[in-house]
């Protein structure tokens, strides 16, 4: 049974690692999104390689994140933890390095196997290794300040952009790793899953990661019209159509299709899907047009952002509060409309603009209307299942959330009209830019009205310590993958220390 107590020096070793881990992680998906314009211009290259210099890394880190909280449960939560810091800061280091848009891209997508081996790794370390007694509290200390790395994560990047340049945003994450990896090895307790069998669903997990990479690219490079996108977008139906037969048929399936005979679990993730697919676009389109459009600094478009993950850390709490009480339907239906309010509310964003006047008003709503949505959103996810599969539950919404972002990173410069060289004139980008603010809020509105529809008014209970202190904008809180069977004598077996 674990029984490291938070006031010891193990219990704080043990939450320094897993918040320099789990930040890696998380600052590498806000902070990028601030330095595309210098990469562009540096590289010499086009808005598509600055699309895939984001979605390299979603590709993987969705398609895989799931597999990876199995390897840790089987082979030990610390060794695949570590193996995942290691491989990250490696893959980071590449990135500072990479003489051209495509090494940059191939080392984007290492980085999401290593963010996949280290993120459910992450929180299931302080779940196995904690006293039950102060689980709860290592858990809201962790979410905490991985919250207010997620809150820093833009200001630093436009810090690092506007100083010693793009390259740093990725070169930083190696010292980070030389201080983590080895306070896990020499102070975190290896523990694993006594129940795992060592079987994993490697088939459904390239499969799915394949329909996710085909249908990207046919949409990135739509633009063409030649046979070989047709025939992408086809094949990546068929890897999809194929993944779903794959876990239909295994004995030990990734994504087991039965957690979907729960409608209020289908139900929140369509809501989820129409949710963080918005807010992927809009966080990709914003620091571009705040910078090429507007004329800001990295910094200056970093900071602007600033507010909308502050209210998060401040207020998910009371939010997760009302909706245990009145129930995740009404919350789940006015959040997105908020949001969509405050995408609208960019279009008077463009040449010229105040933070004060323009911005400021339409990050704010938009930050209130996440408040409002989030914190429900994962505890309804969390209570719709049986408290067994809270973890696989989690862990499904949290990859469908970034497979969204990555569609959408990869549709909505189409959609809105982008082309090539979009990003170099600042009046062809604005323009662009206020379709792609139109097209986010009306899917907003699509999944407001599905949660209205379908979402029932029962207690959503975000008794969950990560629903409370969360800040991350691009994907919903990551639970354990065995968190919900507490206390733990059976499920996690420690070894060594």
């Amino acid at each position: 049974m674990p029984d490291v107590r938070i006031s010891s020096p193990q219990g704080k070793w043990i939450l320094l690692t897993t918040v320099l881990g789990s930040s890696m992680a998380m600052l590498d998906s806000t902070v990028v999104n601030v330095a595309l314009p210098r990469i562009g211009s540096d590289l010499h290259t086009n808005l598509a390689a600055l699309q895939w210099t984001v979605n390299a890394y979603m590709l993987t880190l969705a398609g895989l994140i799931l597999l990876g909280g199995s390897l840790g449960d089987h082979y030990g939560r610390r060794k695949i933890f570590v193996l995942g810091v290691v491989w990250f800061a490696a893959a980071s280091l590449l990135c500072g390095l990479a003489p051209s848009s495509g090494v940059l891209i191939a080392a984007r997508a290492l980085q999401g196997v290593g963010g996949a081996l280290l993120t459910p790794g992450s929180l299931a370390l302080i779940q196995a290794s904690f006293h039950p007694d102060d689980r709860g509290r290592a858990v809201g200390l962790w979410s905490g300040f991985g919250g207010i790395g997620a809150a820093v994560g833009p200001f630093l990047g436009g810090w690092l952009v506007d100083g010693p340049g793009w390259r740093w945003v990725f070169l930083i994450n190696v010292p980070v790793a030389l201080v983590c990896a080895p306070i896990a090895v020499r102070h975190v307790p290896e523990s694993s899953d006594g129940r795992s069998h060592g079987r994993f669903d490697v088939l459904g997990a390239v499969l799915a990661a394949l329909a996710l990479g085909l249908v990207t690219y046919a949409l990135i490079e739509a633009r063409q019209g030649s046979l070989v996108v047709a025939v992408t977008a086809v094949a990546g139906v068929a890897a999809g159509v194929a993944f779903v037969q794959v876990e239909r048929r295994s004995p030990d399936p990734m994504m087991p299709l039965d957690i979907f005979a729960s409608r209020q679990f289908t139900s929140v993730n369509l809501v989820t899907l129409c949710v963080y697919a918005a807010f992927g676009g809009f966080f990709f389109l914003t620091a571009l047009q705040l910078q090429v459009a507007v004329g800001w600094t990295p910094l200056g478009a970093g900071t602007a952002l600033l507010p909308t993950t502050v209210l998060m850390l401040l207020f998910s709490a009371r939010s997760g509060a009302l909706a245990d009480r009145i129930g995740p339907r009404i919350p789940l239906t006015v959040g997105p409309l908020l949001c969509a309010a405050g995408m609208l509310l960019m279009l008077r964003v463009g040449p010229g603009a105040s933070y004060v006047r323009d911005v400021l008003p339409a990050v704010l709503v938009l930050g209130v209307g996440m408040v409002t949505l989030v914190a429900p959103l994962t505890a309804t996810v969390l209570g719709s299942v049986d408290t067994a599969r809270a973890g696989l539950a989690s862990g499904i919404n949290n990859a469908a959330a970034r497979a969204a972002g990555l569609i959408a990173v990869a549709a909505l410069p189409l959609l809105a009209g982008m082309g090539p060289e979009a990003y170099r004139s600042a009046a062809a980008f604005n323009d662009a830019f206020h379709q792609a603010m139109i097209i986010c809020a009306g899917v907003l509105v699509v999944g407001s009205a599905v949660a209205f529809a379908t979402v029932r008014s029962l207690p959503a209970g975000c008794r969950h310590p990560e629903c409370r202190t969360h800040g991350s904008v691009t994907a919903p809180p990551l639970e354990g993958q065995r968190a919900a069977k507490l206390p733990a004598t059976a499920e996690r077996t420690p070894r060594g220390g």
